[in-house]
């Protein structure tokens, strides 16, 4: 007995069923991204910016915030923290991440040379973030923003960056 052909249904992708809904392959949804971890995305585009071309931070800032869509959800404050406090300290954070280092600074790409400093500026200003996050907050804009392995190199730098900025946090108890 000869049975009638099915026709064939067509694939439906996760996007069709939605992201993260039951039966799709996935059930991780990603996030909504915070404000602070837009200030940092949007700090680490004015260091870059900064580091390729030095012009006023306030001429960069003013920049960003007339081009990027995300710069109104953003920890404005926080943003320009580090925008301002990493260029105004910026001997000081060179001198924290050059002894861990493997080459000269203005051989470092602009997007982990950026990231290093943000995340050096986290690490020295801002006590209150714990130093975990300050560096996986780094290697996430390392990821985002900067080339393969990038993440991996701002990876090692912070960690070391950190063992000398916040010996009590990281020593075990």
């Amino acid at each position: 007995m000869n049975r009638p052909e099915r026709p064939e249904r067509p694939e439906r992708s996760v996007a069709s069923r939605g992201e993260g809904a039951p039966g799709s392959e996935s059930f991780e949804r990603t996030p909504p991204k915070s404000a602070r971890r837009r200030s940092r995305e949007l700090a680490i585009q004015g260091l870059y910016q900064w580091l390729v071309s030095p012009e006023d931070a306030g001429a960069i800032e003013a920049h960003l915030a007339s081009t990027s869509p995300s710069f109104e959800k953003a920890d404005r404050d926080h943003f320009c923290e580090l925008l301002h406090g990493s260029i105004r300290d910026i001997d000081l954070l060179h001198a924290q991440i050059s002894p861990f280092i493997d080459r000269p600074l203005n051989e470092l790409s602009p997007v982990e040379h950026a990231a290093l400093l943000v995340g050096a500026y986290e690490l020295t200003c801002h006590l209150e973030i714990p130093y975990r996050v300050v560096i996986n907050e780094a290697v996430e804009l390392a990821k985002t923003f900067g080339g393969t392995d990038g993440f991996k190199y701002v990876n090692g730098v912070l960690d070391k960056v950190a063992a000398k900025a916040r010996p009590t946090e990281i020593s075990p108890r």
